[in-house]
């Protein structure tokens, strides 16, 4: 743990600035839970009118309190914060949680004020958390410093980090309700210095702590983010419900992958790189941290189901297929030793339905019997309210057998009023319980995850030394082309082969003569397409011509194609039209790149053509791309899955995929002048036979294209 956070999590003793005796201000609430919550720390009261509290002295100011203190929780008026501080340096408290309200959420005058906080605590060597946060509760040590109304969460092994204050109270007493509860819970408030990347390793190194959950608004270091947290999840699992969801695209963007970039994608991305789990709902934060902090991870995707009834097996063999995991096949000898076990009409096929009458002892019995079968790497149990025995003597059976287990068992308890009990008595025994066989499902799945992150091995950037990254950047800088922020094709194209992308040989044509001339020396058939940095889509003004066999048809076709574009876009600066070899049939895909304001340079795959946009079957992952990465982005996505072979299509050269995807990677985090590059279509060929950029598109950021204009 880093040494200046050790006051926050283990503090020795803690000075309340702004304990009151009024029990109406939350000064007195405070004070009440660091007196009632069992810290056995020293615990030290400052207000300026003195007094008792607690049966506890209230000393005027900080210089008074006695030691050990080395945590200040500051609740005092937001223009009183700054000289605190002074007060804490000056102490030598070197850690302080802030309470107090009225900095940067509620406008610019609180902004300049928190800004001035943070620079004064920096250099006065204090670490902040808040302001504007509700505080730091450890269940274990035990500790509160928040002003929340009691009673605090339950003991337990999730921890809770939270941008929202107001969600935390929400939180515990949710928790409490299902049953379970927190070892850690950390508000972070408006963040003036400590951050999710700050808090990730500490509360990771709580020995309490088996699973950490984030409720995140955003983050203030996405490659940081990332860092921390992969280093955390390799230890223990990270579940994060990311809210504030951005529902259009990037405005700058001039490509289909800056437009499918948008912020949740960035996210996706970074967390598939941590190895984080996102939710999509508190509901599945909580439902998935439950499993997690209580069940052991499966060695396989193979679920067995069991039930008392047919339509609620069905319903969990659907859920379970939906999941991404599978149905076990269960073995002979298992099936075998169920018949003996249950009536002849039930079923010992998978989902095994033990029928409405089975008792407590048929449910344990089978249970165990599917746990000692090979081939089933978890279970899931579907309870509704039985209609001979209560449902908590079901459970009381099977709890025995899922102690004794060392595979994952959920249960699905279908009801409310006739399973309460059943569901005190599973959580009583940290067995997850859930009110739906599709919620059970899901947490089956993410223990799978989980299992899946563990086994594999870790992965460093993929890079290539033979890349040409100086010859790029000489290329930036001598163009004294005015074309503006896009990269006119024949330089996009050595862009792309300065890093081992192939791409069909074309070159820029100004006339129809320069154009025929052009075709004979790249080799008819050709492609012709019109050149202008403001036309984005070029068949959609109809600035594309395709398989023209000889002289007579290019000289046309320039004329066309110019003709075409001048009508349909006025306003575009035509720079000529670009002629191209044109190259065999075979698959297309979409490969692209774009930088992220937060995350940095991202890689898009996924289906090609004109509709990649309406069809969204594309992935993203952070670059520099490792191996995992690219064979996480064909696998998550149809185009990627189709290089295969599909149908009548033969299997493509995945391998020249993979080689492209892992280049231009390497390419845009090399190349920070870079902002967007777009091959689309990538055209895959069979086997062993390569893959070829068709269309090309490169976008510089702002300053290279600044750059470009100060060159012209």
């Amino acid at each position: 743990m880093d040494p200046t956070l050790l006051p926050f999590f283990r503090p020795r003793g803690i000075a309340l600035v702004g304990a009151s005796h009024d029990p109406v201000k939350l000064g007195h609430a405070v004070a009440a839970n660091l007196v009632h919550c069992g810290y056995r720390g020293a615990v030290h009261f400052v207000n300026p009118r003195g007094g008792r509290l607690f049966d506890r002295p209230v000393y005027p100011h900080l210089e008074a309190v006695p030691d050990p203190v080395d945590l200040a929780v500051l609740i005092v008026p937001a223009a009183a914060v700054p000289d605190t501080l002074r007060a804490c340096a000056a102490r030598g408290v070197r850690a302080a949680v802030v309470l107090s309200g009225g900095f940067r959420e509620v406008g610019s005058e609180g902004e300049a004020l928190e800004e001035e906080c943070r620079r004064l605590a920096r250099a006065l060597g204090i670490r902040l958390l808040g302001p504007n946060c509700v505080g730091l509760i450890d269940t274990h040590l035990p500790l509160d410093v928040t002003f929340l109304p009691p009673p605090g969460p339950l003991p337990g092994e999730v921890a809770f980090i939270s941008h929202s204050g107001a969600i935390c109270a929400a939180v515990i007493d949710w928790a409490s309700g299902q049953g379970f509860g927190l070892s850690l819970l950390v508000s972070l408030g408006n963040q003036a210095d400590l951050t999710e990347s700050d808090v990730l390793a500490a509360v990771a190194d709580d020995p309490h702590t088996r699973v950490l959950t984030l409720y995140l608004e955003g983050v203030r270091n996405g490659r940081r983010f990332v860092e921390e947290a992969a280093a955390v999840a390799r230890r223990k699992p990270i579940v994060a419900l990311k809210v504030g969801r951005s529902a259009g695209g990037r405005r700058a963007a001039v490509s289909h992958t800056g437009a499918l970039a948008g912020e949740e994608a960035a996210y996706d991305a970074a967390f598939r790189r941590a190895g984080v789990i996102r939710a999509q709902t508190s509901e599945e934060l909580f439902d998935w941290s439950r499993a997690l902090a209580w069940c052991p991870p499966p060695a396989g995707p193979a679920v067995a189901v069991l039930t008392n009834a047919g339509g609620p097996g069905v319903i969990a063999a659907d859920a379970v297929e939906r999941s991404g995991l599978r149905l076990a096949e269960l073995q002979e000898g298992t099936q075998a030793a169920l018949r003996q076990l249950l009536p002849p009409l039930a079923s010992v096929g998978n989902p095994v339905d033990i029928l409405a009458s089975a008792s407590p002892e048929q449910y344990a019995g089978t249970l165990r019997l599917l746990l000692a079968d090979p081939g089933v790497h978890s279970v899931l149990v579907i309870l509704p309210p039985p209609p001979r025995d209560p449902a908590e003597a079901v459970v009381e059976a099977i709890v025995p057998v899922v102690r004794a287990s060392a595979k994952p068992v959920v249960v699905a308890l279908m009801g409310e009023a006739l399973v309460r009990a059943a569901g005190e008595r599973l959580r009583a025994a940290h067995v997850p319980d859930y009110r739906s066989p599709e919620r059970a499902a899901g947490a089956l799945a993410v223990l799978w995850q989980r299992a899946e992150l563990l086994a594999r091995p870790v992965s460093t950037p993929v890079r290539y030394p033979d890349v040409g990254r100086t010859e790029v950047g000489r290329l930036l800088a001598g163009l004294s082309s005015a074309a503006g922020e896009v990269l006119p094709p024949e330089h996009a194209a050595r862009v792309l082969a300065a890093y081992g992308i192939p791409h069909a040989p074309g070159e820029l044509a100004t006339s129809p003569e320069e154009a025929v001339e052009a075709a004979q020396r790249v080799g008819f058939p050709v492609a012709l397409k019109v050149a202008s940095p403001q036309i984005v889509h070029k068949s959609e003004v109809g600035g594309v011509l395709l398989d023209l066999l000889d002289a007579a048809a290019v000289a046309a076709g320039f004329a066309r194609i110019v003709a075409c574009a001048r009508l349909a876009a006025p306003r575009a600066h035509i720079t000529g039209v670009y002629v191209q070899r044109m190259v065999p049939p075979g698959q297309e895909v979409v490969v692209g790149a774009v930088r992220d304001l937060q995350f940095g340079p991202l890689v898009m795959f996924g289906s090609g053509g004109v509709e990649v946009e309406e069809l969204r079957d594309v992935a993203f992952a952070l670059a520099p791309l490792t191996e995992h990465d690219v064979e996480d982005l064909l696998q998550q996505t149809w185009a990627g899955r189709r290089l295969r072979g599909y149908r009548h299509l033969p299997p493509a050269d995945q391998a020249a995929v993979r080689d492209v995807l892992l280049r231009l990677g390497q390419l845009v985090d090399d190349v920070p002048d870079i902002a967007e590059v777009e091959i689309n279509p990538l055209r895959v060929f069979p086997a062993g036979q390569g893959a070829v950029a068709v269309d090309m598109r490169v976008r510089l950021q702002a300053a290279g294209a600044a750059l470009l204009r100060q060159a012209g």
